[in-house]
């Protein structure tokens, strides 16, 4: 009788034991799914934020590409020479923003030049889509050590003294031009979105490397 009263005792402890890993495993499944539930639901809620925020991005630089610069200067590109010559040009408007120019092309993969460069090599980036941000001796340090940072980062774009310029900072494209007031001016910006590689340029895609440098 005693055996009997063991036995049921043992597989009553079994079969509670048995209840309660039931009950554990269930719990662990709530858990994991309550979990991965809130992790996909973060994925999803950080995808769309990253994805709107670029398509925000994206607008706002589409609405910078069409709106007109303020106080731009335009030439007719059409007029503007595309000879390659070998000897210097006369350009009538300092710095250039098109025109004849040397058949060699100033390395402008984000280059900032130190001492002035050749304007024939220089107009040559800018018929490959470069933007040229020029300064003189007016310009406040911190606005140039600035704008040379900002010309470091983007591709098919270069950066030089021009002392005969009359604004202290300009910033040229192929028939394009503005003097802008500070490196915080926003039309900085406009002027990179805009003409970097821009509708303006006369050979898109053509190198910005390759050509010619400042020892």
């Amino acid at each position: 009788m005693a055996s009997k009263t063991q036995s049921a005792q043992r597989k009553a402890r079994i079969e509670e034991m048995r209840r309660a890993e039931r009950a554990r495993e269930r719990r662990n499944r709530i858990i994991t799914i309550t979990a991965s539930a809130v992790v996909v639901g973060a994925l999803v809620a950080g995808g769309a934020y990253l994805l709107n925020k670029e398509s925000e991005q994206k607008e706002q630089k589409e609405a910078a590409a069409k709106a007109p610069v303020t106080d731009e200067k335009s030439w007719d590109a059409k007029k503007l020479g595309r000879n390659h010559v070998t000897e210097n040009v006369s350009y009538p408007m300092t710095p250039p923003v098109g025109g004849d120019h040397n058949q060699v092309w100033m390395n402008c993969e984000g280059d900032v030049y130190k001492d002035p460069i050749p304007n024939v090599n220089a107009v040559h980036s800018l018929e490959h889509g470069a933007v040229w941000v020029t300064y003189n001796e007016k310009a406040a340090d911190d606005d140039v050590k600035k704008l040379g940072e900002r010309v470091e980062k983007t591709p098919y774009s270069l950066m030089s003294p021009v002392k005969e310029q009359s604004g202290a900072l300009m910033l040229s494209a192929w028939g394009k031009q503005v003097t802008v007031d500070s490196a915080t001016d926003p039309r900085v910006e406009q002027f990179f979105t805009k003409y970097v590689q821009g509708p303006q340029t006369p050979e898109p895609g053509a190198a910005c490397t390759g050509g010619m440098g400042q020892q």
